[in-house]
């Protein structure tokens, strides 16, 4: 096992160094890499290594640290501090990369992307071949082959000719030649003495290469400019027609510096515009009470069945249209508000044969509860949800139109997104709104739109309203600010009061929010991980997009407060962790959600409007609410009246259809009055009293029932009006008696003709009763509201950690800890199989001399596993011993145990 003293030869070595808190660390940020636990740490190392962690790892660092880690790929293997400084800052030195660096190869360690000690740095294998440039994968720091990879193929004549050109004495062979030519390359003065004798049109073809795509093509007879710099070796062929400009020659060129713009620092998010907390809170609530007007009217809309499903699933774009108008909204925040109710689970398909969507149950449960509780189930979906409304109306990577609860809108970025951008917002002062370019810029900083290997960060395909260069998180950031305006999250732009609750930050982190997001960063500023819980201040997993989840200060940041103990040396020589406090966990629990949801409603309660029980009553046959009514008032001006507009007074207004309605529906023209009387606070207008008496009047005067259908009235006289009208002809009326009229039409196209015709006849039953028609409420079965489609395996919480190490440890001395010659020892250190007899022997013998084994153990499902253990009694045909893998006594049959053999001390 290594120890501080002796260099690592590799990474299980490396890891073996670490203590439990910086293994901790390496895990909670790297979660796949305990899907499942590994046996032991050459385990672990090996799948640190493997390809898709590796690009997953990488697909969450911060710029910096990327760009560190493509430095490191282009250096020699191993790499001192001293060479990835050079490449990171230059010769000029840049103070801010200078002061920024030993955090991002401190990122980069814990991630262990990296390990050695800071003369031996070594970024692991898979991490170099994605990232080192080569003619299918140029690199993102445009530097091509050394001069030893791109001469690799070359004759010795022809490389003779090349050192003897650029004034090298020649030697006896390739190897010291290429070497005689990597030195002249690398030293400043002489490169620069060198290129002083080249010809102006030489230097304009390297400039125009230096900072890539470092290939060019040539002729097969080059130009005597072009012919100057092969001949020298300054562009070096790699293919007939190519030459390549070689990294030590681009380098010079570029001052030592790796990248042409480096970013240390993460940009700050710039405050736009700021309001009074005050105004923001009230702005927030009140597009919280739209919020649950509109969720509250699309149901209505649906109350009786939605559309119909679409064979592929999803709504069909009539159907949204159709939404979109009776709302009175765009069609795609028509989509955002149909999709968040199906997140918050208050609509779903019903199943049937005719599969249609319509409200759940749920939806009934929901209108019972308080307003702010209702709006804090619709943030907390929204906020967690993983589908996405802006794909609506996009193509997938299949050329495939995506609808509105359909497949293919879930994105599993999402939640991490949103929060992030919450979380910028709450580290701004209160009542600031940043601009939208900033937001984008930081989260661009943390999260470098790229695909390690030429892997896609997303198969999204094309999106309507896509800004040119904008990637998946960028949009999805652009989303998050519209729709948490439109929820009432924010308010002119800010973080209103309940949404910062909601995130889980309670009063006393308003003005002080981790994370903060001015300024460049302070700890936790890009995405770091000393934010507060929820979102402010974190990114990625565990805030691993800029500075890692151990809580290291921010990478980016050089001005963050650290202590001179923290980092041993520039490159934090010492790969053990200095236990500063972990990282919180990327979202809350559901019961810390929980908490935070309700503490949102809470904040919310106030600031909305208490439901009314009256409404105003105007002649023009119209009435104003003017606010939200209770319940049963609106559900009965529903009926009673046809809504006119909306804002934040109703106006309703009365016609015969909409008296008639309420007629159908069993009321009678005294319990109109009575209502109208109990809940105006003006008195009932005359002409409104005249329409309700009238059309009562004339209700139920004409009966229509079915033969195919009939027309019944007591005064002939209306019969032979209805029969005399030309209107009628297409009802197709014949008279039976002098008070009955058959039709050839169905008894709704019947009653729908003479209500066109002026007429207000009622639908009677087989018995002659009048029919009372009232709205079916249809609902689905119930439903659960979908599930978010996780991003990878989630982080793992304390306790979990704290197994997995246990384990990792126990079956790493297991493998590492030489085993004591016995008869049964296996030649090749695996554990050997045993027979009943020496299995008793050998547990009864590390009772008495207290030593440690290692078994195999097969439990009662039959799975097997090794374990270390020191035994403490044997009896009765079990073994009870303290299991070094659980870290706990436990209990063996010893029949179970499959063989046994005895650690060597030390």
């Amino acid at each position: 096992m290594s120890t501080p003293a002796t260099p690592p030869r590799s990474l299980a070595e490396a890891l073996r160094t670490r203590d439990d808190a910086s293994l901790a660390a390496l895990l909670r940020s790297r979660p796949d890499l305990i899907t499942p636990v590994p046996t032991d740490l050459t385990q672990l190392a090996t799948r640190a290594g493997t390809r898709g962690s590796v690009v997953r790892a990488l697909e969450r660092l911060d710029r910096f640290a990327l760009q560190t880690a493509e430095a490191l790929a282009v250096a020699a293997d191993p790499a001192s501090y001293d060479e990835l400084l050079g490449l990171m800052a230059g010769d000029a030195r840049d103070a801010a990369v200078v002061n920024a660096l030993p955090r991002a190869l401190a990122t980069l360690r814990e991630q262990a992307l990296v390990w050695g000690a800071d003369d031996r740095l070594r970024l692991v294998r898979t991490a170099r071949e994605l990232l080192a440039p080569s003619p299918q994968h140029p690199s993102p720091t445009g530097l091509g082959p050394t001069v030893a990879e791109a001469t690799a193929g070359m004759s010795p004549g022809r490389i003779q000719e090349i050192v003897t050109a650029a004034g090298l004495p020649s030697t006896h062979d390739s190897v010291s030649a290429v070497a005689s030519l990597t030195k002249l390359f690398t030293a400043r003065r002489r490169m620069k003495a060198l290129l002083a004798r080249a010809p102006e049109e030489s230097l304009e073809v390297l400039n125009r290469l230096v900072w890539g795509p470092p290939y060019g093509q040539v002729t097969a007879e080059p130009a005597s400019h072009l012919r100057w710099l092969i001949d020298r070796g300054l562009l070096l062929p790699t293919a007939p027609g190519t030459v390549v400009l070689p990294r030590e020659v681009a380098l010079h060129l570029r001052a030592g510096r790796a990248h042409r713009e480096t970013e240390p620092v993460a940009p700050p998010v710039e405050a736009k515009a700021t309001h009074r907390p005050q105004v923001v809170d009230t702005t927030a609530a009140g597009q919280a009470y739209t919020a649950l007007a509109t969720v509250e009217e699309l149901l209505k809309d649906w109350d009786e069945g939605g559309p119909t499903v679409m064979r592929a699933g999803g709504l069909s774009v009539r159907d949204l249209k159709r939404t979109a108008v009776a709302l009175d909204l765009a069609e795609p925040v028509a989509a955002f508000w149909v999709e968040l109710a199906y997140a918050a689970g208050l609509l779903a398909s019903d199943g049937n044969a005719d599969e249609r969507y319509a409200a759940t149950p749920a939806h009934d449960e929901w209108l019972e509860q308080p307003a702010a509780q209702r709006w804090a189930r619709l943030a907390e979906a929204w906020l967690t949800a993983t589908r996405t409304s802006g794909l609506v109306g996009g193509r997938d990577t299949k050329e495939r139109t995506l609808s509105a609860l359909g497949p293919g809108l879930d994105r599993s970025a999402a939640p991490e997104v949103r929060h992030r951008v919450l979380g910028l917002l709450a580290g701004l002062p209160e009542g600031a709104s940043p601009s939208a370019e900033s937001v984008l810029a930081r989260l661009r900083w943390e999260r470098p739109a790229r695909g390690a290997g030429g892997a896609q960060r997303s198969t999204e395909g094309t999106q309507p309203g896509a800004q040119g260069g904008d990637d998946l998180r960028s949009r999805l950031a652009r989303w998050t600010l519209s729709e948490a305006e439109m929820l009432g999250v924010t308010g002119r732009g800010a973080l209103s009061a309940q949404g910062r609750a909601l995130l889980g930050l309670g009063a006393g982190t308003r003005t002080a929010a981790r994370g903060t997001a001015a300024g460049g960063g302070g700890k936790g500023a890009a995405g770091g991980s000393g934010s507060g819980r929820g979102a402010a201040g974190r990114d990625g997993d565990g805030g691993l997009a800029a500075g890692g989840s151990s809580g290291f200060p921010n990478s980016s940041d050089p001005s963050a407060p650290s202590d001179p103990s923290d980092l041993s040396g520039p490159g934090d020589k010492l790969p053990v962790h200095h236990h500063r406090p972990p990282a919180p966990p990327e979202f809350l629990s559901p019961a810390e959600q929980a908490v935070a949801s309700a503490a949102a409603a809470r904040l919310l309660a106030p600031l909305l409007p208490e439901p009314l029980d009256h409404v105003l009553l105007q002649a023009d046959l119209t009435a104003v609410a003017p606010g939200p009514l209770e319940r049963p008032l609106a559900d009965m001006l529903d009926v009673l009246a046809d809504v006119e507009s909306k804002g934040g007074a109703t106006v309703y207004r009365f016609t015969p259809g909409s008296v008639r309605r309420a007629l159908d529906a069993g009321r009678s023209a005294s319990d109109l009055h009575d209502f109208l009387t109990a809940h105006s606070r003006t008195p009932v207008p005359q002409p409104l009293a005249y329409l309700i008496d009238d059309v009562a009047r004339r209700h139920g005067h004409l009966r229509i029932g079915a033969a195919s259908a009939y027309v019944r009235c007591d005064d002939d006289a209306v019969l032979s009006e209805i029969l005399a009208d030309k209107r009628s002809a297409g009802l197709r009326l014949r008279r039976l008696a002098p008070t009955v009229l058959a039709a050839q039409a169905d008894p709704a196209a019947l009653l729908d003709g003479l209500r066109a015709m002026g007429f207000a006849p009622a639908a009677e039953s087989a018995e002659g009763d009048v029919v009372i028609t009232r709205a079916h409420a249809h609902r689905t079965p119930p439903r659960t509201a979908p599930e978010p489609v996780p991003d990878g395996p989630p982080t793992p919480d304390a306790t979990l950690l704290s197994a997995a190490i246990r384990a990792i440890r126990a079956g790493d001395r297991a493998s590492t800890t030489p085993l004591k010659p016995t008869t049964t020892s296996s030649p090749n250190g695996e554990l050997p199989r045993t027979s009943a007899a020496e299995t008793l022997a050998t547990v009864q013998a590390a009772v008495l001399t207290g030593g440690t084994l290692w078994i195999g153990y097969v439990n009662a499902e039959g799975s097997a596993s090794q374990r270390v253990i020191a035994p403490i009694r044997v009896e009765g045909g079990f073994v009870t011993a303290y299991d070094h893998t659980a870290d706990e006594v436990r209990t063996y049959p010893l029949h179970r145990v499959t063989g046994v053999a005895e650690l060597a001390e030390g």
